[in-house]
């Protein structure tokens, strides 16, 4: 079976070993060209990820260093692997492909400049999060105290994404941020975050959250990080299915994929410890639920959603 995965941090991996590792088949990595094969993810999502410690001015071009990342090692090094820029693509790869696009975890890298936002959008990315858990320009993220919601500057960025049929992510906002881009986002969407009923984690989504993305047509990727998962550092895969669970029971069936969050969390599922061993997962999911079903959360649900 197929795996759209919506969220991955390998290109911060890769920057951070300033490239050292090889993304066909690096043991370090949770996420690498033969894991993807081994474990059928036919699309992977890669998120660039700017840490808050970088200096503001060097921001960008570590963002630009981990876009380099990914058209030289993850496209360059692996003819298998197809960058997709644009949505009908998603709809279109071989047999053998693997497709790959780009997605923003925070628009720290941009200041206060779209004309930057608009060279990510030229060089692929797809999806943008307003914040990671701190505050930036745009917004508040969920770790920011004060838990203010989108500046004009936020909300420009998100009619920015509109226009240009760019997802709009939610995980990391506060709740408060979440509620204003609901009102005006046009392609909302959570790449990585569990229910929030079934643990009281400041990332995951309250019941009310999810009902009305799932209002807005949006989609909810389970990620499968254990302190999102169970509030502890370790989780059972059926442990995750049960968050999965929770949001069919909020009727959102057709409206739930996968975002693990490999090679950016440190604790793991048992039995779901990379990209590899997704189909353990879905056999899983296939003792509860139909084909068809198990069908969309591993890949129909997003390309039945994606812009048009």
């Amino acid at each position: 079976m197929k795996i759209i995965d919506l969220h991955c941090d390998v290109l911060y991996r890769m920057e951070q070993s300033k490239g050292e590792m090889s993304f066909e088949d690096s043991v370090e990595l949770d996420v690498t060209y033969n894991k993807l094969k081994q474990g059928g993810v036919k699309i992977q999502a890669f998120a660039i990820f700017i840490h808050p410690s970088i200096k503001s001015d060097q921001k960008f071009q570590v963002a630009l260093d981990q876009i380099h990342h990914f058209y030289n090692n993850v496209i360059g090094k692996n003819p298998k692997m197809k960058a997709l820029k644009n949505w009908q693509e998603f709809d279109q790869l071989g047999d053998d492909e693997i497709g790959a696009f780009l997605t923003l975890e925070g628009v720290d890298c941009i200041g206060n400049d779209l004309q930057k936002l608009s060279i990510l959008y030229e060089l692929g990315v797809r999806s943008i999060g307003l914040t990671w858990n701190n505050a930036n320009l745009a917004a508040d993220g969920v770790g920011e105290e004060r838990g203010a919601g989108l500046t004009e500057f936020g909300k420009d960025i998100i009619h920015f994404s509109n226009e240009r049929k760019i997802l709009s992510d939610v995980s990391h906002l506060s709740e408060r941020a979440f509620w204003d881009l609901m009102e005006i986002a046009d392609y909302p969407i959570a790449s990585h975050s569990n229910s929030k009923t079934l643990c009281s984690h400041q990332r995951n989504l309250t019941d009310d959250q999810v009902s009305h993305l799932f209002k807005k047509n949006g989609l909810i990727h389970v990620v499968y990080n254990p302190p999102f998962i169970t509030g502890k550092d370790s989780a059972s895969i059926s442990d995750l299915i049960a968050h999965i669970d929770h949001f069919c029971s909020l009727g959102g069936v057709n409206q739930i994929g996968f975002g693990s969050d490999f090679d950016g969390i440190s604790k793991k599922v048992t039995n779901l410890e990379d990209a590899s061993m997704h189909p353990t997962l879905i056999d899983e999911l296939l003792k509860k639920y139909s084909e068809d079903e198990v069908e969309g959360f591993a890949f129909k649900n997003f390309l039945n959603h994606i812009p048009k």
